[in-house]
């Protein structure tokens, strides 16, 4: 059994490689300079976990390269995809759409024999597969981080609740959302729904911070009840463009994410999890 590292994953391979002392495979990966993609694998080994996201879209070609090879020597594939990229259109909105989450289960579950999501847009994602699969929750390692230093924990919508919830009895304090009530056509008003936060040092949660606007409009109304440090936190972390920046300049005090998606926010690794799971 050996672990290869997808491109996105490096430090998520290597967490997982010592949870579990499952050594990281030898693999050479290089882009032509027309940008198309050559993988060769080194080793030789009968059990492969491949780590790897479906985001941004050339790792998506990796990944499939990375099965292909694997499947040519190893006997089983488990792959462990941190960031489901492709998944927020999970369902048909509009007629004529296209459903990217069920197309790309379908693509990645040929040369696989177990599939590994962590915190999915949603998590019946996972039923698109037609082999084994299941969806891991990171969101009690976020709050094992948190223990000791937040007094209440806010989703920054209602749609986040259950994972402030969560967190929050993890965490040992309480929990809120932020609630929208619209003013007029172009108004919007956002408080934390019958609590005071006055003096209270306060984890925002969410399982995706993107461009940050969201998070941005919410350590802006905590800091206008008075909350002492305001932490941001995610799952998964795509940061788009200068989003960090954004966030740090509203008044957050630090940014936490774990590392399905890699950077210097990376402070909780969802290896343990994993290797739980492949045990």
């Amino acid at each position: 059994m050996k672990i290869i590292a997808g491109s996105s994953s490096p430090m998520l391979a290597k967490n997982l490689s010592k949870e579990m002392n499952v050594p990281i495979a030898n693999v050479s990966i290089k882009r032509f300079p027309d940008g198309e993609c050559y993988v060769k694998i080194n080793d030789k080994f009968d059990h492969a976990i491949i780590v790897e996201n479906t985001y941004p879209n050339e790792n998506i070609i990796e990944l499939f390269l990375l099965q292909d090879a694997a499947k040519r020597i190893a006997k089983n594939i488990d792959i462990v995809i941190p960031y489901y990229g492709y998944g927020r259109q999970d369902k048909i909105f509009e007629e004529g759409e296209a459903v990217s989450a069920e197309k790309m289960a379908k693509l990645i579950e040929q040369d696989a024999n177990r599939i590994i999501l962590i915190n999915p847009h949603k998590e019946y994602i996972i039923k698109f597969f037609s082999i084994e699969g299941k969806a891991i929750d990171a969101t009690n390692s976020m709050a094992e981080y948190f223990k000791g230093k937040v007094d209440i924990v806010i989703a920054p919508d209602k749609g986040a609740m259950r994972m402030a919830e969560k967190a929050a009895r993890v965490i040992g304090c309480s929990y809120n959302y932020l609630e929208k009530k619209r003013i007029s056509g172009s108004e919007v008003s956002t408080k934390v729904k019958e609590m005071d936060v006055a003096g209270k040092d306060a984890l925002i949660l969410d399982d995706i911070i993107s461009t940050g606007g969201t998070m941005i409009e919410a350590i802006k109304q905590l800091k206008n009840q008075g909350a002492g440090k305001i932490y941001v936190a995610c799952i998964h972390g795509l940061l788009i463009g200068n989003a960090d920046e954004r966030i740090l300049n509203a008044g957050a005090d630090e940014i936490i994410t774990t590392d399905t998606i890699e950077s210097a926010y990376s402070k909780v690794s969802v290896a343990r999890e994993i290797a739980n799971l492949l045990k």
